[in-house]
């Protein structure tokens, strides 16, 4: 699969890409995997958020608990990330459908801080902004692979001085991060988008190999489209009194 990560990329290729249909197939396969995991994302954090305001489900935050809530997402990314090699593809499904499950219960929280009128508002300019991005990664002539270790890098140092900013709780700091987060995930999009492309124009999607790429690009895009939603959500939702 290496090839598929390959630095060089011909503006003709790509138009015939797109043209042709060659990675229609795989793309589809990866934004229905995706939509699939932000469903039962979604529908997770609105339940559990809906009995977190009751109060019938605040032991789930409380105590060593929220630790685990915190911390099971980023376990279920690290099995896939280093042990979808040794997974079927009906197993590493399961497992992405889990931990889509766990994300969800762990974002749940927003639905104490932002009204929820507001959270449905955030969500749709999310689904929005990250459609627009996609269609840019998909449909661009210029090669963004020059870029991903610049927003790698970016991303690094926007988590290393949020860290640091909860401990200094500083007003500018959370809103300069807030904005760059935003940034970064747009670009992390297009970013993403073109690289799937250049996979599916090469991707027999029957193959299972290929169907867990798909997968983990999947998760990729999802983890994009989540983190630009709570960046966009800090700028654009409405607190609870």
């Amino acid at each position: 699969m290496e090839n598929y990560y390959g630095s060089s990329w011909e503006q003709k290729q790509q138009k015939t890409f797109i043209e042709s249909g060659l990675a229609n197939a795989f793309m589809k396969q990866v934004f229905i995997i995706m939509a699939f995991g932000l469903s039962i994302s979604g529908l997770s954090a609105w339940f559990v958020g809906d009995k977190l305001i009751t109060g019938e489900l605040s032991f789930l935050f409380q105590g060593g608990m929220r630790y685990v809530i915190m911390f099971a997402p980023l376990a279920f990314v690290m099995a896939l990330s280093f042990g979808i090699q040794k997974m079927s593809y009906t197993t590493a499904s399961i497992v992405f459908g889990i931990y889509a499950l766990v994300m969800g219960i762990s974002l749940a929280p927003i639905f104490l801080i932002y009204t929820s009128g507001s959270i449905a508002k955030v969500f749709f300019i999310t689904a929005g902004t990250f459609g627009g991005m996609a269609l840019i990664g998909m449909i661009t002539r210029i090669d963004l692979t020059k870029f991903g270790s610049i927003l790698m890098m970016a991303l690094l140092g926007l988590i290393i001085v949020s860290l640091v900013n909860l401990f200094l709780k500083s007003p500018m700091i959370e809103f300069i991060t807030s904005g760059l987060g935003v940034l970064i995930f747009c670009g992390l999009t297009a970013y993403d988008t073109q690289r799937l492309l250049r996979i599916g124009a090469e991707a027999d999607t029957e193959n299972e190999g290929v169907r867990k790429v798909a997968l983990m690009g999947a998760l990729s895009l999802y983890l994009d489209f989540i983190n630009l939603f709570l960046y966009l959500l800090r700028f654009l939702g409405n607190r609870r009194d």
